[in-house]
């Protein structure tokens, strides 16, 4: 390896890295946010601090349509998602592994995700279920879009605390897949709160140039 080539890829390692940790500390501003009750005039006094930081950040960025530096355009590498990307501060983020083909997901969802009181909103438990089955579907040699997600919600998600969410596909038809996802807590994995049937679909070459143009195939 050369050392040009070896700086490449100490330089991309530590922007990763302070991606990862501006992320971890906006993600603590969101949560302090959404569960502080102090007064008025410190509440004014944080929004114009927070609100000096943006040109910084907003100096050099990425539109729509350009893929972010610190992305290979690989599921684990996407740091940005929204659901597990440890650099999106709205992400919880949630980690996920594969273990014989099934995906196994686990986080844990503060006030910042709060419908019901003290539970998480059904919208983010749809986005978790749907991202889960998406790393099930690729870790099957299928990664493909979202089709169609159905839920049922059993029993209430609740917040604080350690939560798994679990997804493996039942059937592969060529480029179609279905799979089934599951969220329940870590301390009561058999015990399911919500679960989903997903269909997904791995786009052709000609649509993934409708789609994603000159980024090919990013799913």
């Amino acid at each position: 390896m050369s050392a040009l080539s070896y700086d490449a890829e100490s330089d991309l390692r530590d922007r990763r890295r302070a991606v990862r940790e501006l992320g971890a500390a906006l993600r603590e501003l969101t949560e302090a946010a959404v569960s502080t009750e102090v007064d008025t005039e410190t509440l004014v006094e944080a929004a114009e601090q927070v609100r000096a930081l943006v040109p910084a950040l907003s100096s050099a960025r990425r539109e729509r349509g350009q893929p972010a530096t610190v992305d290979d355009g690989q599921r684990p590498r996407r740091l940005y998602n929204p659901a597990a990307g440890p650099g999106n501060p709205i992400a919880p983020p949630m980690r996920v592994e594969i273990v014989d083909g099934i995906a196994i997901g686990t986080c844990t969802l503060g006030l910042a995700y709060e419908g019901p009181p003290s539970y998480v909103h059904g919208g983010i438990s749809a986005m978790l279920l749907d991202q889960i089955l998406g790393h099930a579907h690729a870790a099957n040699g299928k990664p493909g879009m979202t089709v169609k997600l159905s839920l049922r919600y059993r029993r209430p998600v609740p917040l604080t605390t350690p939560l798994s969410i679990v997804g493996r596909v039942v059937r592969l038809d060529g480029r179609w897949t279905n799979s089934v996802a599951t969220i329940s807590t870590a301390d009561d994995p058999d015990t399911v709160l919500v679960e989903a049937e997903g269909a997904f679909v791995v786009p052709n070459a000609e649509q993934n140039k409708r789609l994603f143009g000159e980024l090919g195939r990013i799913v």
